[in-house]
């Protein structure tokens, strides 16, 4: 027989976990992937030293209110590769790239990409696009303009 304090308890951790499940939702959501950007004198500018590992950083820069995403990742030939979070093919679905090893990885049809190949010479399909960048010494600059460019992916 249940006891009016067993439903009492069990009501109690059903909440919790409902509590839980939500905070790491918001926390999720409010702290996800991408790393807000400003332009300063029509430029962004990115740290060389959050790339040294290798791992992609993800980033996303307003443009009249609409978010353009990108990433920068360091090749095995120790330069930055930056491109869109997108494709000519796939950038409808919105779901962009991740990385996996050296390669970055569509998330919508799951075609890889070399991270040494990524540049001018790979564009078109699915291929993530192309986002030109200057290595300044410790930062790596992108302008403001090449960013808009990208404006059509999302």
């Amino acid at each position: 027989m249940v006891t009016k304090r067993t439903k009492q308890v069990v009501l109690a951790g059903v909440i919790t976990v409902a509590l839980l499940v939500g905070a790491a939702g918001v926390f999720a959501f409010s702290f996800g992937k991408y790393e807000t950007v400003k332009v300063n004198n029509g430029t962004v500018t990115l740290p060389v030293a959050k790339l040294t590992d290798g791992k992609a950083r993800y980033y996303t820069f307003e443009d009249n209110g609409k978010e353009v995403k990108f990433f920068a990742v360091k090749a095995v030939d120790g330069s930055i590769r930056t491109a869109f979070d997108a494709c000519d093919s796939c950038y409808r679905s919105k779901k962009g790239y991740e990385q996996q090893g050296d390669k970055m990885n569509c998330n919508n049809c799951n075609k890889k990409f070399a991270i040494d190949r990524l540049g001018p010479n790979a564009t078109g399909g699915c291929n993530p696009g192309y986002l030109p960048n200057q290595l300044n010494g410790s930062t790596i600059s992108i302008k403001a303009n090449d960013l808009k460019g990208g404006a059509r992916y999302f």
